[in-house]
């Protein structure tokens, strides 16, 4: 008995002991290692997306901004029928069922995604399924309030808040602002329980202010698109710069996207081509060649120089104009555009004069844009130059250049002078206050007061009498040049019947508030294809309307004694509020009294300001199209309230007009909260 009392107790003793060490190593050796293990099982980190900042043009309008909507997740241990659940999601949303059916299977998750950043319609309708295991949580959305006005600009946003092209994209690191991280605490069937402090917050991120003008934009779209039409061409672009700043008004391509569906369209309508593609100018470069010239006292514009008839031979190749010349002017060589002269006048200038007053006017290297993707264009060294190479660059060919270098050197010429480096934000964050400068940067003086002035005049002669007539604006002495250029092919050369037409210039001649370029990509020869009948018209029409929404004085009489800086001076002394170097104002407010939601139904949108209005389309899934920009809320709207939005939604389906005041009174927005609210 004693022995095995002994036993049991050498036993006991033995297991207390056992006992003992392993709850030593769990609670004290091992402590971290498990408490880490259970916070594992229990707990969960979440990242909560901040709201990307939003984008406007210079009088405060929206160009971006982010929304709450909807999206639906599952939990699939909780779906009892994944393919029935798959199959009556597939039918409302539109995607993949046997895709779905496969996620809603995997019993070993707890978190999967039905649909992300649902439209209230689509929203409405899974909530009416009432399906078990599917619930929603509430995410940002990318919306652009004006569709497809300034997308390349823009960008676009990926479906996990990062910004893949444009601003959204350069800007990406400001505008996304900063996620923030919560623990919570979790049943391991999946569904949270509480979060874990401390509850940090996601930081929002900073707006962007820029210096594009919202309407002149759409006019310059408006405009490329008609002649894109008119012209059959494969494409078409355009800039309008503030020449006095380098500021960007205007920037566009066509055909464009829309930047809430981009993955619709072709890859090649994201392109900014402004920025990113270098082209031969053809004859708009002659303003460089004569710019040289002119520097170098080599002629004066009344000179005459010979132009053999529209024919000239350089190393065995001959070269002809549009049409015979015999006599001409030096001003006349650039208001009829004559390749043989130009020619002349560049093989006098010599490859080294020629090849610095190129550089001087930033050709062959960056200009520096706040944009994404900047193309420096193609320029050889001079000592790299075959010996032909200043004949053809004379007149513009052997060189490529982008559609904003070539504004920007006209815009020197047009100020008097001096080069600045485009810019399109203006600010971040906060907007600049009244009577804040806006931000420009002068890079260069590539010619003097005089010669800009001397080159100024003689382009006027080529709106008034010359090739660029189409150009003309009514009220307006307008400067510019024309150019048809051929376009090569690799490996094949020049090729008949593939042009690029183009003009740049700008208005008024003598006391400049805006310098524009307009480029149509192959236009069908049929329908005409030089410079001045099919770019210059687009120019003119464009200028106009922007000239007059700028209430920009029409001409007076010049005085030739007083300077172009002067009287540019002058004018912004004196212009109304709504001229071009008016400084950005605040952005609109953030809605008060957003709409309510019906799925499907158009809101009123009277009475709102433009934000507030591009919130409640937004909730919609619809896009907005002002028609009028004379004041701040919407007076009128296309189609009216309570109409079924159908197939508008992502398209800019309600063209709303505004007004400097609101309506005295507001009729409700809907007649009732929409269901699930």
């Amino acid at each position: 008995m004693k022995r095995r009392l002994v036993l049991v107790a050498l036993f006991l003793g033995a297991w207390t002991a056992a006992a003992a060490a392993r709850l030593y190593q769990l609670q004290v050796a091992d402590h971290a290692l498990y408490e880490r293990k259970a916070a594992e099982q229990q707990e969960e980190e979440m990242l909560l997306e901040p709201p990307r900042g939003s984008i406007f043009d210079c009088r405060g309008r929206p160009l971006a901004m982010s929304v709450e909507v909807d999206s639906a997740w599952a939990n699939p241990g909780e779906v009892a029928d994944p393919a029935a659940a798959a199959a009556r999601l597939a039918r409302v949303l539109g995607v993949d069922r046997r895709a779905l059916e496969k996620r809603l299977s995997e019993e070993d998750r707890h978190f999967v995604w039905v649909a992300r950043q649902l439209d209230d319609r689509r929203a409405e309708a899974v909530r009416a399924l009432d399906l078990e295991g599917i619930s929603f949580v509430r995410e940002s959305k990318r919306y652009y309030p004006m569709g497809l006005l300034a997308a390349q600009l823009l960008g676009f946003v990926g479906i996990d808040h990062v910004g893949l092209d444009g601003l959204e994209q350069a800007f990406d690191r400001l505008v996304a602002g900063i996620p923030a991280r919560r623990r919570v605490l979790r049943r391991p069937s999946g569904p949270v329980l509480t979060a874990v402090p401390p509850f940090d917050e996601p930081t929002p991120g900073s707006d962007l202010h820029l210096t594009l003008d919202a309407v002149i934009q759409e006019a310059l779209e408006r405009h490329l698109t008609a002649a894109l039409d008119r012209h059959r061409a494969k494409g078409a672009f355009g800039v309008v710069l503030d020449p006095s700043s380098g500021a960007i008004r205007a920037i566009a391509t066509v055909p464009a996207f829309h930047p809430a569906r981009f993955g619709d369209y072709p890859r090649e309508t994201w392109r900014n081509r402004p920025v990113t593609d270098a082209f031969e100018p053809g004859s708009t470069f002659k303003i460089v060649t004569m710019a040289r010239a002119l520097e170098d006292n080599l002629l004066d514009p009344t000179d005459q120089l010979d132009c053999q008839n529209g024919t000239i031979t350089v190393d065995g190749v001959t070269i002809r104009d549009h049409k015979p010349f015999g006599l001409l002017t030096a001003s006349e060589v650039i208001s009829r555009s004559s390749n043989v002269c130009a020619i002349k006048i560049g093989l006098e200038v010599g490859p080294r004069g020629l090849y610095e007053q190129i550089r001087a006017f930033g050709f062959g290297a960056p200009t520096g844009v706040d944009l994404p993707g900047e193309s420096a264009g193609v320029l050889a060294p001079v000592e790299e130059w075959p010996r032909r190479a200043a004949a053809y660059i004379s007149f513009g060919q052997a060189i490529s250049v982008t559609g904003l270098q070539l504004a920007s050197a006209v815009a020197a010429v047009a100020n008097g002078g001096t080069l600045y480096r485009p810019f399109v934000v203006a600010a971040v964050g906060d907007p600049p206050g009244p009577g804040q400068a806006r931000r420009s940067q002068p890079v260069g003086q590539p010619i003097s007061g005089a010669t800009a002035r001397t080159l100024g005049r003689m382009m006027e002669q080529v709106v008034a009498k010359g090739t660029g007539r189409r150009a003309a604006v009514p009220g307006y002495r307008v400067a510019g040049k024309t150019g048809t250029a051929e376009k090569p092919i690799p490996g094949r050369g020049y090729v008949a019947g593939r042009y690029l037409a183009n003009f740049v210039g700008w208005a008024p001649a003598r006391d400049p508030a805006l310098v524009i370029l307009v480029a149509v990509d192959e236009p069908a020869p049929a329908t005409g294809y030089h410079g001045g009948d099919v770019a210059a018209p687009v120019s003119g029409a464009v200028m106009e309307e922007a000239l007059r929404y700028l209430r920009v004085p029409s001409d007076d009489p010049p005085s030739e004694s007083l300077t172009v800086e002067a009287r540019t001076a002058s004018r912004r002394a004196t212009a109304a509020p709504a001229g071009p170097s008016a400084p950005v104002g605040p952005p609109i407010a953030p809605p008060q009294q957003p709409a309510a939601e019906i799925a499907g139904v158009v809101p009123d949108l009277t009475g709102l300001t433009l934000r507030q209005a591009a919130v409640a389309a937004a909730r919609r899934g619809l896009a907005l199209a002002p028609r009028s920009t004379e004041g701040g809320f919407v007076v009128r709207q296309t189609p009216p309230p309570g109409t079924p939005a159908g197939q508008q939604a992502g398209a800019a389906a309600i063209e709303v007009w505004l007004a400097a005041q609101a309506p005295p009174v507001r009729p409700p927005v809907d007649a009732a909260p929409a269901a699930g609210r």
